[in-house]
C-alpha cells in the first residue's frame, strides 16, 4: 500500500527524528564513559603537532609539598608552550575519585608510562599495588628518563612485611643494588633528614660555575634560584653524577632572608645515569627542590623545563628565551601536612 505525500512526510519526519535521538544518546553515552574513565587523571594534546611529538607522564602523591598543584601547570606549560602530550596522575580515594594524598595505595593511569618518553615523579612514601608498580618498573627497565622531584628520594615505602616483589623500591631497603633502594639506584641518593631547618630556612641556590663554563643546556637562562623549602641532606657521594646546584641555607624564608653560614652547602640539583639490574642505562635529573611553592620562582621554573628538554635529547630547543610562563594563574599552598584542598577531583585542576 502507498502512503500519502503527506503521510510519508510525516513517517519520515518521525524516523529521522527517533534516529536524530538514537544517535545523541549514543554521543552522550560515548562521553559520560570517556568522562568517567579519564576522570582520575588529566590529559593534555597539543592543538598541532610539533617535531617533538613526545609524550610526558607526571606523578604527583605527596602529603606535604602540594604536588597535585605543581605537576599539572607543569603539564600546562609543556602541552601549550612546548608541544607535547601529558598526562598527569594522582593519589585518588577509590571510593570517591576525589585526590587525597595521604592515600599511600592506589596512583591510577600509570599504565600511560607503557608509551611515555619522560617520567616526572614527586611521590612520597607509596606503597602501591603490584599491578600499579609493574608500569613503573617496565618503564625503568626500558631505561627511559627520569625527572624526580624533592620526596621522590623516598618515594616509595614499603612495610617490612610486605611481599610485594616491588619491595626493593622502598627508600630504606638494605644491601644489593637496590640499596636505598629507588631513590639511590636511580636518583642518586634516598631519604636522609632535613640539612636546613624545616618551616624556618629555606635555600639559595647557588649554580656550579664549572656547569656554566661548559655550558650545560640545563643551566641556560638560569640565574637566581631561592625557593621556602630547605636543603635536604645528602649522604652519598652521588656517584657518576654532574652536580648542577648546590643549595645553601638561608636565616629566614623569604627571597631576601641572609644566608645561614653555619650550614655547609650541599647538591641540590644534579644529573647521572641509572640502570636498574637487567635493564637499559637511562638519564636522570634530580633536585631535592621542587615544592610548589619553589615553582614560584622564574629561574627554578626554567631549571625543571630545561630539564625536561635535556631528557628529551631535545637540548638543541633550550634558549634564553625558552618558554616557561604559566598557562593559568598559579597560587600555590603553602606546604604542610594535611594543607591540601579537600574535595577535589583532577578535573577541577584541567
Amino acid at each position: 500500500m502507498l502512503l500519502k505525500p503527506t503521510t510519508f512526510l510525516q513517517h519520515f519526519r518521525r524516523k529521522t527524528i527517533l534516529l536524530n535521538l538514537f544517535l545523541l544518546l549514543l554521543i552522550f553515552s560515548y562521553q559520560k564513559t570517556y568522562s568517567q574513565e579519564d576522570s582520575e587523571w588529566l590529559h593534555y594534546k597539543p592543538k598541532q603537532s610539533t617535531q617533538a611529538e613526545k609524550k610526558v607522564v607526571l606523578i604527583s602523591g605527596d602529603e606535604e609539598y602540594r604536588s597535585e598543584e605543581t605537576l599539572p601547570m607543569l603539564a600546562k606549560i609543556l602541552t601549550t608552550h612546548h608541544g607535547f602530550e601529558t598526562v598527569v596522575l594522582f593519589a585518588i580515594d577509590p571510593k570517591t575519585k576525589i585526590i587525597d594524598p595521604n592515600n599511600q595505595n592506589n596512583i591510577p593511569g600509570l599504565h600511560h608510562l607503557a608509551d611515555a618518553d619522560l617520567m616526572i615523579i614527586a611521590t612520597r612514601f607509596r606503597e602501591l599495588p603490584d599491578h600499579q608498580m609493574k608500569h613503573i618498573d617496565n618503564y625503568l627497565t626500558k631505561g627511559k628518563p627520569v625527572i624526580g622531584l624533592r620526596t621522590s628520594t623516598h618515594a616509595f615505602n614499603y612495610a617490612k612485611d610486605n611481599t610485594s616483589p616491588y619491595r626493593h623500591y622502598s627508600f630504606n631497603h638494605k644491601g644489593g643494588a637496590w640499596d636505598g633502594g629507588f631513590g639511590r639506584l636511580i636518583l642518586g641518593e634516598t631519604w636522609i633528614n632535613h640539612h636546613g631547618d624545616h618551616g624556618k630556612e629555606g635555600t639559595r641556590g647557588l649554580i656550579n660555575g664549572l656547569e656554566v663554563v661548559n655550558k650545560n643546556p640545563i643551566l641556560q637562562g638560569v640565574t637566581d634560584i631561592w625557593g621556602p623549602t630547605d636543603v635536604y641532606g645528602i649522604n652519598s657521594q652521588l656517584k657518576d653524577a654532574t652536580i648542577l646546584l648546590y643549595g645553601q641555607s638561608t636565616d629566614g624564608m623569604s627571597a631576601q632572608s641572609p644566608i645561614s653560614w653555619k650550614k655547609t652547602i650541599l647538591p641540590v640539583a644534579w644529573t647521572k645515569p641509572y640502570k636498574i639490574p637487567n635493564g637499559t642505562t637511562g638519564k636522570v635529573f634530580a633536585t631535592t627542590m621542587g615544592a610548589a611553592t619553589d615553582f614560584v620562582s622564574d629561574d627554578f621554573r626554567r631549571l625543571i623545563i630545561n630539564a625536561c628538554l635535556w631528557s628529551l635529547d631535545l637540548s638543541h630547543l633550550i634558549t634564553n628565551e625558552t618558554n616557561i610562563e604559566y598557562v593559568a594563574p598559579y597560587k600555590p599552598t603553602m606546604f604542610g601536612f594535611g594543607s591540601f584542598k579537600k574535595g577535589l577531583k583532577p578535573k577541577d585542576y584541567q
